[in-house]
C-alpha cells in the first residue's frame, strides 16, 4: 500500500526519479533500477565495465535526485586511508587538534576505480561499508545515514591495480557488469551529448525527500515473500554448497549473506514494479547480480570459462521455483 507524504507517494516519487535519470542514460534503464534497489535496501553496488560507458555519469545523475550529500573519490595507488576517512589537524589558535572529516562522511559515495586503491585503503572502506563507521586515531565515528557506496572498476586495467578481496566483494549487495552499447544506442548517445552541448541539461526536477526515502524503505521491508519463493532462493544458494548441483565447480560457496542480499533485492524490485509481494521472476532477474560475486569457482571451472555468472545461470536452468 502506498502512503502519501505531502500528497506525493514514495513509489511515485521513485518512479519519477527513475524516469528522469533514465532519460540521460541511454540503454541503462536496468542499471537505474538496480541502483535504486540497492538504495532502497541500504546496500552497496560495484559497477564493472570498460571506460566511457557512463558508469560515473549514472551515479552522479542518481545522486542529484537523492536526499543528503554525495562525494567522489578517485582511487590511485598512492591513496592513503586518511584521504578517505579524514585526519586530525593541529589548530595553532587553540593549541589542540580537530578532526577534519574525509569524503567518506557523505550519504552517497562514488569510489571511482576502486581496484586502484591499495589494500589499506580498501580495508578502511570495508569497515565503512560493513559497519557504517570509520576508526581514526583510535576513535570510532559513525557515518551519516543513509550511507551508500557505489564503486567502479575497469576490467581491462592491470597495471597498478589491487584485486578486491573476497571479503570486500561480499559486502556489495549487487555486482553489475556493463557492456558496450550497440549501434542504435551509440547513435542515441551521440545525439544526447550533442544536444547537451548546445543546451546544458536542467537541474534535477524530482528530488526525494527524507520522508519519501524513509517511507519507501519501510514499504519495501513490508513486501511479502511467500514460503515457496524463499525456498527457491535458498535452493539457489544451497546449489553452491556441499552436495549441491554446482558443488563440484565451486571452491568457496555462497554464504548466508547472499541469501539475505537476494531476498532484500527481490523485495525492492517487486516494490518498484508496483507489487506488495515478490515473484520468482524477481529472483531470476537479480540472481546473477546478487550472488555471482559471492562464490569462487574452482580451477577446473575457471579453465572451462565458467565464471560466477555462468554458474548461477546453470543453477537457474536446473532449479525451478515450483
Amino acid at each position: 500500500m502506498d502512503h502519501a507524504v505531502n500528497g506525493f507517494t514514495p513509489r511515485l516519487a521513485v518512479r519519477t526519479l527513475a524516469d528522469e535519470v533514465g532519460r540521460t542514460l541511454i540503454g541503462h534503464d536496468w542499471l537505474v533500477e538496480r541502483l535504486l534497489i540497492a538504495f532502497l535496501v541500504g546496500g552497496h553496488v560495484l559497477l564493472e565495465g570498460p571506460p566511457g560507458i557512463a558508469k560515473t555519469r549514472a551515479v552522479k545523475q542518481l545522486a542529484a535526485h537523492l536526499p543528503g550529500e554525495h562525494s567522489r573519490i578517485q582511487c590511485t595507488p598512492d591513496l592513503l586511508p586518511s584521504d578517505l576517512t579524514g585526519s586530525q589537524i593541529f589548530r595553532p589558535e587553540t593549541g589542540g587538534f580537530d578532526f577534519l572529516p574525509g569524503p567518506i562522511f557523505h550519504n552517497l559515495v562514488l569510489v571511482d576505480e576502486i581496484n586502484r586503491a591499495p589494500p589499506k585503503v580498501q580495508s578502511a572502506l570495508l569497515e565503512a561499508m560493513a559497519e557504517g563507521q570509520v576508526t581514526t586515531s583510535g576513535v570510532t565515528r559513525l557515518l551519516p545515514q543513509p550511507f551508500m557506496v557505489v564503486a567502479t572498476q575497469n576490467p581491462i586495467e592491470h597495471e597498478g591495480t589491487f584485486p578486491l578481496p573476497e571479503a570486500q566483494l561480499d559486502r556489495f549487495l549487487l555486482h553489475l557488469r556493463l557492456d558496450l552499447p550497440d549501434a542504435e544506442a551509440e547513435l542515441a548517445i551521440l545525439d544526447l551529448v550533442e544536444a547537451e552541448g548546445r543546451s546544458p541539461a536542467p537541474a534535477a526536477v524530482t528530488r526525494l525527500t527524507a520522508e519519501n526515502m524513509s517511507q519507501a524503505r519501510a514499504e519495501v521491508a513490508d513486501v511479502h515473500l511467500a514460503p515457496v519463493l524463499k525456498d527457491f532462493i535458498i535452493r539457489l544458494v544451497m546449489s553452491t554448497r556441499r552436495g549441491g548441483a554446482l558443488a563440484d565447480a565451486v571452491e568457496h560457496p555462497i554464504s548466508p549473506r547472499g541469501t539475505l542480499a537476494l531476498a532484500a533485492a527481490v523485495r525492492a524490485r517487486a516494490w518498484l514494479h508496483g507489487r506488495d509481494h515478490g515473484l520468482p521472476e524477481d529472483a531470476e532477474a537479480l540472481a546473477a547480480d546478487a550472488l555471482a560475486h559471492r562464490l569462487v569457482p574452482d580451477w577446473k571451472a575457471i579453465s572451462e570459462g565458467r565464471d560466477g555468472r555462468a554458474l548461477i545461470a546453470e543453477a537457474l536452468r536446473e532449479i525451478r521455483p515450483w
